[in-house]
């Protein structure tokens, strides 16, 4: 099976406070230089929840038209997949006004997130009641689940992955549990079926990979997506250094409980020169990047290219 990488996509803003396309459509570019096999558009990285629904309809957009012009002028290569959520709403009428208008932006899968069903979070039983009425829905698209931290993380039992699986209109599992035993688990659940398991947390990365996960869908790759795809493609063939470069991917981050996403914008316009406008984020200006912040950020891209030059 093949395994793949997908950015989690930051927002870039204009000073105005609008969303950049411009440097959405660079940020496109990137990720499919350093090779990732899809990009996840509108979603927490995104920051969905603070942005209206044009807006979450609009960077989506954006990435899926960027993502298709790729793919006509690159015919040798293989075009990105995009997934793309903006699934924010509390009301089911809500709910399904935002997700068609994702799904007629054009992406490959639309994806649900696990704690917009049975709000309460009163059981199994009345999550898959409200999931299967949102299918119904929503005909003809594909459709995947993302273990969305905010509000609240809603983690996918076995019954509810059970029933997305059997389904046969889920292809897509954004993981967000870190426990690679249950994620074994819950690749043993997907066997046989169209809904690939995508991890989002880099410590149980190689792990993961190897209990059958499809890939890595995380914040990370808005850092050094080039080492993610290396390792997606040659966990297997090359076990040495998959084992280095899972130590070093782990390892760097934890850099995630620094000012994300203002480092992730300032990674992407001062170390990799994209043209964003701002590094401002709307959870957070840019002035909470601090000088500790800055420079943990350039370390870990010293060692991602010492990384680089050792492996070649």
């Amino acid at each position: 099976m093949r395994t793949e990488a997908f950015p989690t996509m930051v927002t870039p803003f204009n000073r105005d406070g609008s969303v950049d396309t411009g440097a959405a459509r660079a940020m496109v570019d990137w990720y499919y230089e350093n090779g990732c096999g899809g990009i996840f558009a509108a979603c927490q990285s995104s920051e969905i929840f603070f942005l209206t629904e044009a807006e979450r309809v609009l960077l989506t957009k954006t990435v899926v038209d960027r993502a298709a012009e790729l793919a006509a002028s690159h015919t040798e290569k293989a075009p990105m997949k995009i997934v793309a959520s903006g699934h924010v709403s509390d009301r089911y009428e809500d709910q399904v006004r935002e997700l068609s208008a994702v799904a007629d932006a054009g992406p490959d899968t639309v994806i649900l997130i696990s704690n917009r069903m049975d709000i309460e979070n009163t059981g199994d039983g009345a999550w898959i009641r409200e999931t299967e009425r949102l299918m119904n829905a929503l005909p003809d698209i594909s459709l995947g689940v993302y273990e969305c931290p905010y509000p609240y993380k809603r983690l996918m039992s076995d019954a509810m992955l059970d029933f997305c699986a059997k389904s046969g209109r889920f292809t897509y599992m954004k993981d967000t549990c870190c426990d690679a035993a249950l994620m074994a688990r819950r690749c043993e659940i997907l066997r046989g079926t169209p809904m690939k398991l995508y991890n989002a947390n880099a410590q149980t990365l190689l792990e993961s990979l190897r209990n059958g996960a499809a890939g890595y869908c995380g914040v990370m790759c808005n850092f050094h997506p080039d080492l993610y795809v290396r390792l997606c493609a040659m966990w297997e063939s090359d076990p040495e250094t998959a084992e280095a470069l899972q130590s070093f991917l782990g390892t760097a981050a934890f850099t995630e409980s620094l000012a994300y996403p203002v480092t992730a914008k300032y990674h992407l316009k001062e170390i990799i020169g994209l043209p964003l406008s701002t590094m401002d984020a709307r959870t957070r200006p840019a002035s909470d990047l601090t000088e500790y912040h800055k420079s943990c950020i350039r370390q870990m891209e010293t060692l991602a290219d010492i990384l680089r030059e050792r492996i070649g």
